[in-house]
This record gives C-alpha cells, sequence and structure tokens, in this order.
C-alpha cells in the first residue's frame, strides 16, 4: 500500500490539531493505559510466584511452571482477535467508544481473578476459569494499546508525535511499576497469608482502578482526524480485511518492529523472576523488587528517546535498539547467573532499559505506517501479533532451560533473535512511514 496522502480535495478539510488538546489527551490516554498494563501484568507476575504452585499443584514444580506460563500466554494468543474485534469499533464507529469498551473489560476480568477459588478448593475449575479470564484480559488490551496510541497520536501536531507517543508508552512501566509495587508489598506478609489470599489484594484492587480508568477514558475526545474520515466517507468496511489485502507488508513490519518491545520485556520480567527463582535459588522479594527498580529507569528512557526521535526518526531508533539489545544478551544473563543481588538488579534494569530504546518509539513508528482508515486496526494488529508471539516467549525459554540443562545461554540466543527481528522492522519502517496531513491551531 502506497503512503496515504491528502488529495486536492481534500485540502479543504484537512484536519486542524492542537498541542494544547495534544497534551490533554495524550495525558488522559496514558493514565487509562498504564491502569490497564497494571491489571494485565500482574497475571505475568503471578504466573511465576502464584498460580503454578495454587492453581496447577497437581503437577510437578516444571510441569506447574510450565502450565502457568501457558495460561499466561493464553492472553496473548487472544489478543490479535481483540485486534480485529475493537480495530472494527475503532476504524469504523470511532476510537473513543472502543477504548470505554476496552478498560471495562480488562477492569472487570482482573478484578474476578482475586475472587477464584484455587485448586484446593474447586479443583479442575480453577485453572480453566482463570484461561477464561485471561482470555478475556487478553482480547481487551487487544484493543486498547493500538486505541489509545492512534487517538494520541491523532490529536497530536505531526511533528511532536514523537514524544506524545512516548507519553502513553510511559503507561507500560507505570503499570508494571504499580503491579510489582503491588505483589513486593503483600510478599511481605508471612507466606501461609500470602498464599491464603494476600496475593488476591492486587487483583481486587482493578475494582476501584477501573472507576478511576472509565472517568479518564469518559474525557476523552474523539480523533479530529477519525472525525474527518467519518466526513469523507473514506471508512474501511472491513478494516481488518483491508489491513491483511492492501498492507500486509506494513504488517509484518510493524510485527517485527514491535516484537522486542513486547517480547523482550517479558524475557527480562517474567521469565527472570521464574528463571531467579526457580533455578537460582534466589529470593522471591529481590527477583520483583528488580522489576520495579528497572520500571523506574524505563521511565526516563522512554521520555528521553521519544523526543530524540522526532530529530532522527522512529525507524532509526528502532534499529538502532534492537541491535544494542542484541549485543548485551549475553553479558545480561551472565551478571543475573552470578546470584548477587546487585548484579542481578542491574542486569534486569540494563536490559529493559536498552530495549527501551525500540520500544519508546513503538507506537509513533506504527501510527505511521498505516494510513488513518485502517490505522486502529493495522496499529492493534502488528502490537498484538507481535504479543501473541511474545505471549509464548517465556514457556519457549523455561522448555531451553530443561533442554540445556538449566543453562541461561539459551534464553540469551532467545532474546538475540528477538533483537534482530526488531532491528529489522525498523531499518524496514523508516521507509515506509505514512506522511498525515493536519493544521495545527
Amino acid at each position: 500500500m502506497q503512503p496515504h496522502e491528502t488529495t486536492q480535495g481534500e485540502e479543504a478539510s484537512v484536519p486542524a490539531v492542537s498541542g494544547a488538546d495534544a497534551g490533554t489527551i495524550a495525558r488522559a490516554a496514558f493514565v487509562g493505559t498504564a491502569l490497564e498494563w497494571y491489571d494485565y501484568f500482574l497475571f505475568g507476575t503471578a504466573a511465576a510466584i502464584v498460580f503454578n504452585r495454587l492453581f496447577f499443584t497437581s503437577l510437578d514444580p516444571t510441569a506447574a511452571t510450565l502450565a502457568a506460563f501457558a495460561t499466561f500466554g493464553v492472553g496473548f494468543a487472544a489478543r490479535p482477535l481483540g485486534a480485529v474485534l475493537f480495530g472494527y469499533i475503532g476504524d469504523r464507529v470511532g476510537r473513543r467508544p472502543a477504548l470505554l469498551i476496552t478498560i471495562v473489560a480488562i477492569g472487570v476480568a482482573t478484578g474476578l481473578i482475586g475472587v477464584l477459588p484455587d485448586f484446593g478448593s474447586i479443583g479442575l475449575a480453577a485453572p480453566i476459569m482463570l484461561a477464561i479470564l485471561r482470555l478475556v484480559q487478553g482480547l481487551a488490551v487487544g484493543g486498547e494499546w493500538g486505541g489509545a496510541m492512534t487517538i494520541a497520536i491523532e490529536h497530536a501536531p505531526i511533528e511532536k508525535r514523537g514524544r506524545y507517543a512516548a507519553l502513553v508508552q510511559v503507561g507500560s512501566p507505570v503499570g508494571t511499576l504499580m503491579s510489582s509495587g503491588a505483589f513486593a508489598l503483600v510478599l511481605l506478609m508471612p507466606s501461609e497469608v500470602f498464599d491464603s489470599w494476600g496475593w488476591r489484594l492486587p487483583f481486587l484492587a482493578a475494582f476501584p482502578l477501573l472507576l478511576i480508568a472509565l472517568y479518564i477514558r469518559l474525557k476523552v475526545e474523539e480523533s479530529p482526524i477519525f472525525r474527518e474520515l467519518v466526513k469523507l466517507e473514506k471508512r474501511a468496511k472491513i478494516p481488518a480485511v483491508d489491513v491483511f489485502r492492501m498492507a500486509w507488508g506494513r504488517l509484518i513490519v510493524a510485527v517485527a518492529a514491535a516484537f522486542l518491545g513486547v517480547g523482550g520485556f517479558y524475557v527480562m520480567t517474567t521469565f527472570v523472576i521464574s528463571y531467579g527463582t526457580t533455578t537460582l535459588g534466589m529470593d522471591r522479594g529481590l527477583m520483583v523488587n528488580a522489576t520495579l527498580i528497572a520500571a523506574v529507569v524505563q521511565i526516563g528512557v522512554i521520555l528521553v528517546i521519544g523526543r530524540i526521535s522526532e530529530k532522527v526518526g522512529p525507524g532509526r531508533m528502532t534499529f538502532f535498539g534492537g541491535l544494542v539489545t542484541a549485543a548485551a544478551a549475553f553479558p545480561l544473563f551472565w551478571l543475573i547467573d552470578t546470584r548477587n543481588p546487585a548484579a542481578i538488579i542491574l542486569a534486569v534494569t540494563l536490559g529493559i532499559a536498552l530495549l527501551s530504546v525500540a520500544y519508546s518509539v513503538t507506537g509513533a513508528l506504527l501510527t505511521e505506517l498505516f494510513p488513518p482508515e485502517l490505522r486502529y486496526s493495522g496499529v492493534s494488529l502488528g502490537y498484538n501479533l507481535a504479543g501473541a508471539l511474545s505471549g509464548f516467549l517465556p514457556l519457549i525459554a523455561v522448555a531451553l532451560l530443561g533442554v540445556s540443562g538449566g543453562a541461561s545461554w539459551t534464553a540469551s540466543l532467545l532474546l538475540i533473535v528477538v533483537s534482530l527481528i526488531t532491528a529489522a522492522g525498523g531499518f524496514f519502517g523508516e521507509r515506509l512511514r505514512v506522511k498525515d496531513k493536519a493544521i495545527v491551531k
């Protein structure tokens, strides 16, 4: 598909955007996204330290961990379906209605996990119900990130898109910070109290957080670019079909560009937490706190790289981020293997900081890979197909550990492969960027 250009007949109706409006919308998208990611990330941490013991107790420890991560991956597998569903709503009905539905769905699903009986209470029904709620989470998140990023970008002046896209991306580390912080607090409880009811508290907090997120989302105005599409009658009939039919090459590039930001993150958090506690015998609290510290650093990296990308270009930043992460993969796991707490914290923090170079600009790059009439669907599909592949990376990494006798070099190679795929996505993505036209008012 060729980049979308505004024709002469459309010049009179070029949408107007405002820097002040863009900041308001981006901040609202950020807060809502942070709360959504808080809900979603809780599951990843719980899969590593709770669900493997309380919901899959009839299995041996390694099999239980594999089963927990498989359930974790179900949410990622559902995300492309959510991208199709909410992409249809976002490209046909509006960006705003889709975002209101996603926030309610994920908030309710997460809160219900907090009241779910464990295996000891209801047997096999417990992991089945857990998988169903994870499926709902995945469907909702499949439409959340793409919608929040699209509406923020479409409100922003074109030359300042990097900073506003980065602000939405900050929602991810803030969500990590909130979820890791919540688990760090409940892990201070005695083990029997934590296993009994303490682990449920972070999930139950999703209910009041849902009310906050919904209030914020109700204040978000519809995208001026989408309103212009309605006026011009340029909305796609079945957006996802058109993406696959007319922009499949761009979709492949989008998946590749997003792969490291999603997949590398879960290798350095979910897998590393499991590896540190199960294989290396490190304290659970230490591993969770390492991700908490890394999230603080990640916020700064994202905001800085977002500004730099406005000069350099999001594709070039993605290319560079993929290369530096690949180069650091082996040293990162060498540090973790020392079993030194400070070295582990440094490795997790540095690893997440490096992969965040590419992640910081994922939103800016993906939104400029697709024309406005296919943007919500294209961005959501690209990001969530990458997510579907990424969701099983912790499972693959654990399986490779078993094959290698617990050697971390297999995880290093996995991270290198993911990083190089994203570097390729950035290389081609910079050359395929769509140039919207808008008037800054």
